[in-house]
């Protein structure tokens, strides 16, 4: 049996979030049906990091267990004749074979891993800035009226870089075994009327990019000032942040891997108005 891997792009506006439900209107549910058509089998797949619904991805990465035989290319031309046009395969990568093993089996060393594997995740948060909205980014871009102050909100994220306890920025729901994550960067550009935030991370918690973009927003109008992510951060107290801002224009942008695993990543920037 051999563990493959795929990257995975897909527009979120149409699905209720990543992982598998009863109602079966996820992107997981139209990716594991396509894998059934095309295999004509049932095969199971493990993402690197579930969005929730209206949350979008530029380079999601996959991985499942076959014991088919089939070229890389033909994983990808046969998923995507049987996925919607709003989900679509980019590459597929044969990595190795595979006896079937439970997470808690898994070898950090010998196998590849969707999810385990992964050293670190970038999300890009697309925003128009402007006090009228603009139809045409509804659904692929977040909205604010008020005019926003970059240079104070890239002030306020300094004390966010490094290993903290994020659980000020993390959602009740969130399943994650820990609130604490080592953030590697938060970069943010203006590009006229839109907004550019890239947020790297070892790992994200469930709302964690969109909690920190909404406590952002509010520095950026100048309702609350520089210090104060640093403030919320050393809280740990949710119920002191701003609230979580809209999902539309958040992307899972990028995977990071070993480079011994070889995978034939893109580092996309299709994003809307850029």
């Amino acid at each position: 049996m051999k563990r493959i891997a795929l990257g995975v792009q897909y527009n979120g506006a149409d699905w209720q979030g990543y992982q598998v439900q009863p109602h079966g209107q996820t992107v997981q549910d139209k990716l594991e049906q396509a894998l059934e058509k095309f295999a004509r089998v049932r095969i199971g797949t493990t993402c690197a990091g579930r969005t929730d619904a209206g949350v979008h991805a530029l380079g999601q990465v996959v991985h499942f267990d076959t014991d088919l035989q089939r070229d890389t290319h033909a994983w990808v031309r046969g998923l995507n004749a049987f996925l919607p046009d709003s989900i679509g395969v980019r590459w597929a990568k044969e990595l190795h074979e595979v006896i079937p093993f439970g997470e808690a089996e898994f070898d950090q060393e010998g196998d590849f891993h969707a999810r385990f594997s992964a050293r670190s995740r970038t999300y890009h948060y697309l925003m128009y800035n402007h006090r009228v909205r603009a139809p045409l980014l509804a659904g692929r871009a977040g909205y604010y009226h008020r005019p926003l102050d970059v240079a104070l909100m890239r002030e306020a994220v300094r004390p966010m870089i490094g290993r903290h306890d994020f659980s000020a920025f993390r959602a009740a729901s969130c399943q994650a075994k820990t609130p604490v994550k080592d953030m590697h960067e938060i970069a943010i550009e203006r590009h006229g009327d839109m907004l550019l935030f890239t947020l790297r991370a070892s790992a994200f918690l469930h709302h964690m990019v969109r909690n920190i973009v909404g406590a952002l927003v509010y520095v950026g109008q100048g309702r609350e000032n520089t210090a104060w992510l640093g403030e919320l951060l050393a809280s740990r107290d949710r119920t002191q942040a701003a609230p979580t801002f809209m999902p539309d224009g958040l992307y899972l942008a990028q995977i990071e891997y070993d480079a011994r695993w070889e995978l034939p990543q893109e580092t996309p920037r299709i994003l809307p108005a850029f």
